[in-house]
C-alpha cells in the first residue's frame, strides 16, 4: 500500500500496528506533560530534571515511531 503523505501513514500505522499505537500515545502523554511543566514560570529542581527525563523519552518514541515508518515505506508493495 502507497501513502501519499505521512499523515496517511502515521494513521494507518495507528490503526494497523499495536506497537506503532502505543509509542503514538506514548509520545502525547509526554508532549501533554511536558507542556504542563513548561507552562510554569519556575521549576523546581525535581521537576527540570523530570522535564530533562520526558524529553528524552519522548524523543525515543518518536525515533522508534520513525524507524517503523521509514522499515514499512521500504516495503514492496
Amino acid at each position: 500500500m502507497e501513502f501519499t503523505n505521512e499523515t496517511e501513514l502515521k494513521a494507518h500505522l495507528i490503526a494497523s500496528d499495536a506497537h506503532f499505537r502505543t509509542l503514538s500515545t506514548e509520545h502525547a502523554t509526554y508532549s501533554r506533560l511536558l507542556s504542563e511543566l513548561e507552562s510554569k514560570s519556575l521549576l523546581t529542581a525535581e521537576e527540570q530534571v523530570e522535564e530533562q527525563r520526558l524529553k528524552k523519552l519522548k524523543l525515543h518514541a518518536k525515533d522508534e515511531m520513525r524507524q517503523i515508518m521509514a522499515r514499512h515505506q521500504m516495503q514492496p508493495v
